[in-house]
């Protein structure tokens, strides 16, 4: 749920204030007023198993905590390319030293990796309600690709680093130096620690760089640091990482709070799980702690992308501007992977993301036997709801019947398992609730544990 400005204000005068932090946080003293945020913004590009789902323009969700994520504008792209390849991937937020932020990406459409590209798509924006100044920088002669960039501010040198991941006969990091992102120095080789490597992610903490990567050979993700944050200066400090079968695209934030990091993956196909977190409250440390999937909801189908924290007031601005979902999504409290979606009229729960993905989405209207409730209409089958129909939950089309309207309307009420969540009554049968048994869905009284696990879901 979005917080008001009110409770931003409460959290900023309780001390919630940090340095501004990116994806790619950078040196020196921001202003007071970079320096309150409490809110975070997401962006990304979107892919769904059978591509239903696939987008490569700019996306972007809001949090207030950094681990449920909201779509802005529909999950709509905000703003998409008009030269190269008109498609992006891998989009990289930087807040630059002087408040306002610069947008990068990979200029690929798709998932034709054979591509060779030595630009990087560009735009400049003082607030992400809009894009302006849209450009490609090109940032070598070689016959390679210009991948997943990232980029950070370098106090000795008064200059920004863009470090992407490209080829010269084995798979490194190059960089570029900039002040403008609009002509860069040459390229040079950033890290080539003699096995390949992929996806860069780069932050600074007081004088300390720390980077974290995919490491090719392995498939592990490490961490390394730097004093200078010069090229080559780096030393492996972490064990490997990954959950899942394979993951790639390792993203480091800090918490607003101040108190600790949290590293995001994006798993390495669509057809999986599509982030995997961890959090430290020691980024120096080999101490990072895998978060449950009930701890965190990434944006839906989002893709390596890159998080930067935000005022209050930037957030508000981006959802006065761009808009909040008109839909939600129903996620089991124990099985965190899934989500309530129909099949073949049948109320179940799937492991995400699946096609079509529409089926998850639903617009929770007031009840239709009784306002004070509420009714789960599809978005891709509008004018169908979910119901019950011999206790099991099944989408049908209203007959206008009260027996249906009764039927499809529930009771909002406070997480059987955990208050924070959510569970939903029956109105026409008050002794039993929602909620999944071997993935189907059905109402059924509540008694022991595991039953008010399966009853309990978060809508986000």
């Amino acid at each position: 749920m979005s917080l008001t400005r009110r409770e931003f204000t409460r959290l900023a005068a309780m001390g919630a204030l940090t340095a501004a932090t990116t994806g790619a946080a950078v040196l020196g003293s921001p202003s007071a007023a970079l320096a309150a945020n409490t809110a975070y913004v997401f962006a990304y590009f979107t892919e769904t198993p059978n591509r239903v789902g696939s987008n490569y323009g700019l996306h972007l969700a809001v949090s207030t905590d950094g681990l449920n994520w909201r779509p802005l504008n529909q999950n709509n792209p905000v703003v998409t390319p008009t030269a190269g390849t008109l498609g992006l991937r891998d989009p990289f937020i930087l807040r630059k030293q002087d408040g306002t932020f610069v947008v990068l990406a990979t200029d690929l459409n798709g998932t034709d990796f054979s591509q060779n590209n030595q630009y990087l798509h560009v735009w400049d924006s003082t607030d992400l309600r809009s894009f302006t100044g849209y450009r490609r920088i090109r940032m070598h002669g070689l016959a390679t690709h210009t991948w997943a960039p990232t980029a950070f501010w370098v106090a000795s040198r008064g200059q920004y680093a863009i470090v992407y991941s490209a080829s010269n006969g084995a798979d490194v990091f190059m960089v570029n130096y900039t002040t403008d992102f609009r002509t860069v120095t040459a390229n040079q080789v950033y890290f080539s620690p003699g096995y390949g490597v992929l996806d860069a992610d780069i932050v600074a903490d007081g004088s300390t760089f720390y980077m974290y990567y995919k490491n090719l050979a392995d498939g592990l993700t490490y961490g390394a640091r730097s004093s200078t944050g010069a090229p080559n200066s780096y030393t492996n400090y972490t064990s490997g990482l990954r959950q899942g079968n394979a993951m790639e695209a390792p993203l480091l934030i800090r918490d607003n709070s101040g108190s600790g990091w949290r590293l995001w993956g994006d798993s390495f196909s669509p057809v999986n799980n599509d982030f995997y977190a961890w959090s430290t409250s020691t980024i120096s440390a080999n101490a990072w702690t895998v978060l449950n999937q009930r701890d965190y909801t990434p944006p839906l189908n989002a893709k390596h992308g890159s998080i930067v924290g935000i005022t209050g007031a930037e957030y508000d601005g981006l959802v006065a501007r761009w808009g909040l979902p008109a839909w939600v999504r129903l996620k089991s409290y124990n099985f965190p992977d899934r989500y309530v979606r129909h099949a073949d009229n049948v109320g179940r729960l799937d492991a995400y993301p699946f096609d079509p993905y529409q089926d998850q989405l639903w617009r929770m209207v007031p009840g239709l036997a009784d306002a004070a409730g509420v009714s789960f209409e599809s978005v891709n089958y509008p004018g169908r709801y979910l119901r019950h129909s011999n206790y099991a939950i099944r989408l049908d089309a209203s007959d206008g019947t009260a027996t249906f309207r009764a039927d499809a309307t529930f009771t909002r009420v406070a997480g059987l398992a955990n208050g924070s969540w959510s569970s939903f009554r029956s109105y026409n049968f008050p002794d039993r609730h929602l909620r999944h048994a071997n993935y189907l869905l059905r109402i059924d009284p509540i008694s022991t544990a595991v039953d008010r696990e399966d009853a309990t879901f978060r809508v986000s």
